[in-house]
């Protein structure tokens, strides 16, 4: 566990309404005994189920952890006693054995060092039925110091009866303005770089970080950018050789045709505007203003029309070819 950094509430972007949620339980000592966080990986859940441990383990007793307290730097050391982080060796499943013997067998053993025992479950939509079985007496009848606090990004696999008995917070994406400017301020990224990775992450801080450090998601923007460009004046078959170069550097698709949504969008955008400010592609706006002045408003709305429709026969699993084949003749000929 001591590879993740914790932080403290006022560390973690975004998400006010959770975080308060959580100092406001604490402040009142009105702490439920099990949460479920959801949301998609990377964009915070970790960091927010850890900052409320922190500070529910704190010896200042306060709603935000100190960080310099003895328990608090037991917990940035990965070392609580009382913060129990579950674990489970198979990689697809969380067993009825793991929960029987990391939570259920230690429940009733009081916290050491603090009022409360906390047990984090990351990747909890991975418990078995068994697991959830299993879970759900002890979330019935709990001692008063436990919580048990369920990591998901898809709360829909628990049973109901595990739902009904926890407290459901839902994390949101942030505003891309908010990523693009920790990326800039926090990370040293460049602004047209930070714009391209906030926009592309769909407000996924973690995604959002993960991009402007990946060398293969540059990559893949230049390729697509020349795929963009020579659109025109390429015939469909060198334009798909292109795409099977992306497909045998095993880009995914469904980041090709994110990209390609965010310039035609882009497009779009300063057709109807002209203001630059607005795009995402500023560094592009010469190719983008070219681009909206050939392309009418019908061929702009066929064209992003079929990005979703190549989307939806790929996840229905069209031959790949085909179904990019489809997409650029609409490219070139809106």
């Amino acid at each position: 566990m001591a590879e993740n950094k914790v932080l403290g509430f006022n560390d973690i972007l975004g998400n006010d309404m959770i975080k308060d949620h959580f100092q406001k339980a604490i402040e009142n000592q009105k702490v439920s005994h099990a949460y479920i966080l959801t949301g998609e990986a990377g964009t915070g859940r970790k960091s927010i189920a850890n900052a409320f441990s922190m500070a529910l383990l704190c010896e200042k007793g306060g709603k935000e952890p100190c960080m310099t307290c003895h328990s608090c730097k037991q917990v940035l050391s990965g070392n609580h006693p009382d913060l129990i982080y579950v674990k489970h060796e198979k990689p697809n499943s969380i067993g009825v054995d793991d929960i029987r013997e990391q939570i259920n067998d230690t429940i009733m053993i009081r916290p050491y060092s603090s009022y409360h025992k906390i047990y984090i479950v990351d990747e909890a939509e991975k418990m078995t039925v068994q697991a959830q079985n299993a879970l759900l007496k002890t979330i019935e009848e709990p001692p008063s110091y436990a919580v048990i606090i369920l990591i998901t990004t898809n709360q829909e696999a628990f049973l109901p009866t595990i739902l009904s008995r926890c407290v459901q917070l839902k994390l949101k994406p942030l505003k891309d303005f908010t990523v693009k400017s920790y990326l800039a301020e926090h990370l040293g990224v460049a602004e047209k770089e930070a714009e391209i990775c906030a926009a592309f992450a769909r407000g996924n801080l973690g995604k959002a970080i993960h991009l402007a450090a990946s060398d293969e998601f540059k990559e893949l923007y230049l390729k697509v950018m020349v795929l963009i460009k020579h659109i025109e004046t390429m015939d469909i078959v060198d334009l798909l050789d292109k795409i099977r170069e992306m497909k045998e550097l095993n880009f995914e698709m469904g980041e090709v045709l994110d990209l390609l949504q965010l310039w035609y969008r882009d497009v779009l955008m300063f057709k109807v505007t002209k203001d630059m400010n607005l795009l995402i592609f500023k560094d592009e706006y010469k190719t983008i203003n070219g681009m909206g002045q050939k392309i009418g408003y019908e061929g702009l709305e066929k064209i992003l029309d079929g990005i979703e429709t190549c989307r939806t026969r790929l996840d229905a699993n069209v031959n790949m070819e085909l179904a990019m084949e489809l997409l650029l003749l609409t490219m070139k000929r809106p």
